[in-house]
């Protein structure tokens, strides 16, 4: 089986980008004033500055110039509030924004000396592979733990955390304010008195995502009801789902979020076994996702919200 790019999925099939069920909320203990930094840049956080993260309280002395990023989701973010001139390196999966320092480091696979080798003040990873936490640890390296966000209010928290720890902590609570708000705008205008059903697809095994997932909480904004939540077998909040499960619950609305990676369509979906019939398909309510956005959880979150907006609103006028 193929590794699935979808974040969320990642506990249940193998990948190395989910690992935050069960996840404890983080929190940041900045100190009391804000002051200036090198270069003449002003910090909104002031230094020193302790960051309560999955892997406990960190201790970050001054503001990083020299941030390595494992993480797409968490690189998404440092450049989302402002910390993209101290970011030096980021992961291989790490594409957005354009023009991003990628490199061949991995998160899946971390290799302590190539990451050394960067000369890092400070790395971000959403998961502890091989240790890599004690590892760089053991070398003095700041390293910030922030897992995949299980809620809304998780994915508000860890950005928080990315703003204390990179000096950047007004710009960070500007996001998350205007996250909060584009949300609570988009859900208040939703339809409400058709009531919809829909499948979201992390690849065509196919594997699904219940509406206890972050991503399914997304959808739950929209008051769509989630086929995979009858699924014999929830496993995780991500079940493998039979054609005939999905063809038999015949959703309004099908979401694929494995279109960069497997190129599905509402055309790939027809020449499945007795999906030709379903109303999404004949109703063109296949509607293609970013494999990207729909698989991270930082501020494109808003992005994912809007497509799903987009997507309800017409199946609401059919």
């Amino acid at each position: 089986m193929r590794p699935v790019r979808t974040a969320f999925a990642g506990a249940l099939l193998g990948t190395l980008v989910l690992t935050g069920c069960g996840q404890n909320s983080t929190t940041t203990t900045p100190s009391p004033a804000s002051s200036a930094t090198s270069a003449g840049s002003t910090s909104s956080t002031a230094y020193p500055v302790t960051v309560e993260a999955a892997n406990g309280k960190v201790a970050i002395a001054k503001k990083p110039e020299r941030i390595v990023s494992l993480s797409a989701s968490h690189t998404e973010t440092l450049f989302a509030i402002g910390a993209g001139p101290q970011v030096i390196a980021v992961d291989d999966q790490s594409n957005y924004p354009a023009g991003v320092p990628k490199t061949d480091l991995s998160g899946f696979k971390p290799n302590v000396e190539a990451i050394v080798a960067q000369k890092p003040d400070l790395v971000i990873v959403s998961n502890d592979i091989d240790k890599i936490v004690a590892e760089l640890g053991k070398l003095n390296v700041p390293v910030l733990l922030e897992p995949a966000a299980t809620k809304l209010d998780e994915a508000y928290d860890e950005i928080t955390d990315l703003g204390a720890a990179t000096g950047n902590t007004d710009k960070a609570g500007q996001v998350v304010t205007d996250m909060k708000a584009a949300l609570d705008k988009l859900a208040a205008n939703a339809p409400k008195d058709k009531k919809l059903t829909y499948y979201h697809e992390l690849d065509q095994t196919p594997y699904a995502a219940t509406s206890s997932t972050f991503i399914g909480q997304i959808y739950g904004m929209f008051g769509l009801t989630n086929i995979a939540d009858k699924a014999p077998d929830p496993a995780g909040g991500y079940p493998k789902l039979s054609a005939e499960f999905v063809a038999q619950a015949d959703p309004d609305l099908i979401f694929l979020a494995d279109v960069k990676c497997c190129q599905q369509s509402k055309d790939t979906l027809a020449k499945r076994p007795g999906w030709k019939g379903l109303s999404a398909v004949k109703g063109d309510q296949v509607i293609q996702l970013d494999d990207d956005i729909a698989s991270r959880w930082g501020p494109r979150v808003v992005d994912l919200a809007q497509t799903i907006s987009d997507a309800v609103g017409k199946a609401a006028t059919r």
